[in-house]
């Protein structure tokens, strides 16, 4: 599997479209061996045709650093666009595509490949670079965002829990068009919402609030399905499961984090979360 989505993929073509000319894009083809699957009809076409090959063949291509996917290649090269080409729609959804595959782009300092020297006279000048970055460590199981986002989504309708599935499409549709706060408020519907869809699986019946149903899954059921030793509920110390929900209701923005972060870090933070809610009402509705 590649190691982006499509939607990462679609976008990263359409920014490379976007700062290079159809001839580059020609030489590009000839040099990564894929110009057979490639229609030259138009720029759309092109840009069609070369997501269709890295969505569906994604071939090895040599490129200057070595031999990659095709799919890794093309968003390798999408991280270059020049600084003039680097905001609008493509490019917000190409970052939302990255961060949800758990990338983030950094910028470098390297020696100039030219080797033109420094005018301090110490050395080599270096240039900027953009690169990729993995957000998360890749070789830890269980933090595979699109394997999380899908087995969420799964067990939430499979155990028909329709108002949070409903929330997290929601979430991750403005999530991918980089509406960060509009993403913010689904997430909290959806942690809010999952919660008091399981509390009334379990049989909850009690006309209170949100903090009723979480005080229900901690205390009021047999076995409790929050659990006290792990901090999750309590009925008086800090506790995991309202810290969280105090988290993702804030009151207003925080010098030195950007909303894209903050919204990464939700999203990260509540499709784990879920995850492990879900496994655990999973496990209890198969045994009973």
């Amino acid at each position: 599997m590649t190691d982006f989505n499509r939607l990462t993929i679609v976008a990263a073509v359409e920014v490379i479209a976007d700062f290079k000319a159809h001839s580059d894009m020609n030489v590009l083809e000839v040099q990564w061996d894929i110009e057979k699957y490639i229609s030259t009809s138009s720029k759309s076409a092109r840009i069609a045709s070369w997501s269709k090959v890295a969505t569906g063949l994604d071939p090895f291509v040599m490129t200057e650093t070595g031999k990659m996917k095709f799919s890794r290649a093309i968003v390798e090269l999408a991280v270059q666009a020049p600084d003039h080409k680097r905001s609008g729609p493509v490019w917000r959804k190409f970052i939302a595509g990255l961060r949800f595959d758990g990338f983030e782009i950094v910028v470098d300092r390297v020696p100039d490949p030219s080797g033109r020297q420094s005018i301090f006279g110490d050395g080599p000048s270096e240039i900027e670079v953009a690169t990729l970055r993995r957000m998360l460590p890749d070789d830890l199981p269980g933090l595979d965002l699109r394997e999380a986002e899908n087995e969420v989504d799964n067990l939430l309708r499979k155990h028909k829990l329709t108002v949070a599935a409903g929330h997290l499409q929601m979430a991750l549709s403005a999530f991918q068009r980089g509406e960060w706060s509009s993403a913010n408020g689904e997430l909290r519907k959806l942690y809010e919402s999952y919660l008091d869809e399981i509390a009334n699986r379990l049989g909850y019946s009690g006309s209170g609030d949100s903090k009723a149903r979480r005080d229900f899954l901690g205390s009021g059921v047999t076995p409790p399905f929050l659990l006290e030793e792990y901090n999750e509920w309590h009925p008086q110390k800090t506790q995991f499961v309202q810290g969280l929900m105090n988290r993702m209701h804030p009151h207003g923005g925080h010098a030195g984090l950007s909303e894209e972060e903050d919204a990464t870090f939700r999203l990260q933070v509540t499709l784990i979360t879920a995850r492990l809610f879900l496994r655990r009402l999973d496990q209890r509705v198969s045994a009973q």
